[in-house]
């Protein structure tokens, strides 16, 4: 019963909240989340704050470099991971509240230029030359060994017969934002990043979708930590709202729960 009440408690936290300046005011929440939620979470963010008072400080990183600083103490009361593989990772160290976890996510796997490349429109399907395609140039992406939109890169190459070839040319960023940015900046003439992060990056261009079928599905699962804050609980329940809902939409997210307010 508890559970079900909270997120209607999360909206309505507005209400009430003239009855608790003071309180309020000195609440700070602390998120890890996925480099590639960056710009939604900090519209998610300013819209709790203004429904609550309570304001939420954001770290962003891969979802790797996340995980491993939980791991190591780091103060956080919510985890955002870019792929339930991490989100597992914690879990296994009972360094989540696995009660509050769920998959609230999804993304797509895209292939991108930089805005003025002469490639466009390329087709992605089993035997596809990636490294062909990339010429003298390197193709970016996240670490595969550890980097979500890495991981999931390299399993679509494999699945396609392409990993061979190309894996000698990949240029593996600590993230996906670090990745998007040697695009942006022509450093490097392909990379593979995340469907939302090639949107708000004026400087690169879609050339390619990866079929969804080649890879694990993305999926951004969401949980407390095991030490969050009480009011920790009010965050997790705003995201998974309807004005939620709309942000990360927005963002060309998919929200993959029903809205629960």
């Amino acid at each position: 019963m508890l559970r079900r009440a909270l997120p209607l408690f999360a909206l309505t936290l507005v209400v009430t909240l003239a009855a608790l300046p003071a309180r309020a005011q000195n609440v700070t929440l602390t998120v890890f989340a996925a480099a590639s939620m960056k710009n939604a979470v900090d519209d998610l963010n300013a819209a709790f704050a203004k429904a609550t008072g309570i304001k939420v400080v954001s770290s962003y990183a891969a979802s790797s470099a996340l995980a491993k600083q939980i791991e190591s103490g780091a103060p956080a009361d919510l985890f955002a991971s870019a792929d339930l593989e991490w989100m597992d990772y914690v879990a296994g160290k009972k360094l989540i509240k696995d009660d509050s976890r769920v998959n609230l996510l999804g993304n797509r796997l895209v292939l991108i230029a930089p805005k003025d490349s002469k490639i466009n429109n390329v087709s992605i399907g089993p035997g596809f030359d990636l490294a062909k395609l990339a010429g003298d140039g390197r193709i970016a992406t996240g670490d595969v060994r550890a980097v979500p939109v890495g991981k999931y890169a390299k399993a679509a190459l494999e699945k396609l017969g392409s990993w061979t070839a190309a894996a000698p040319k990949l240029a593996m960023a600590e993230n996906v934002r670090a990745a998007l940015t040697l695009v942006g900046r022509g450093e490097a003439p392909l990379g593979i990043v995340y469907e939302t992060d090639a949107k708000i990056e004026p400087n690169v261009k879609i050339v390619a979708r990866f079929p969804e079928d080649s890879h694990p599905p993305i999926t951004y699962p969401v949980a407390l930590t095991a030490n969050a804050e009480p009011d920790a609980v009010k965050y997790i329940a705003f995201m998974r709202s309807s004005l939620a809902k709309t942000i990360f939409e927005t963002f060309g997210f998919t929200f993959l729960i029903k809205p629960t307010s």
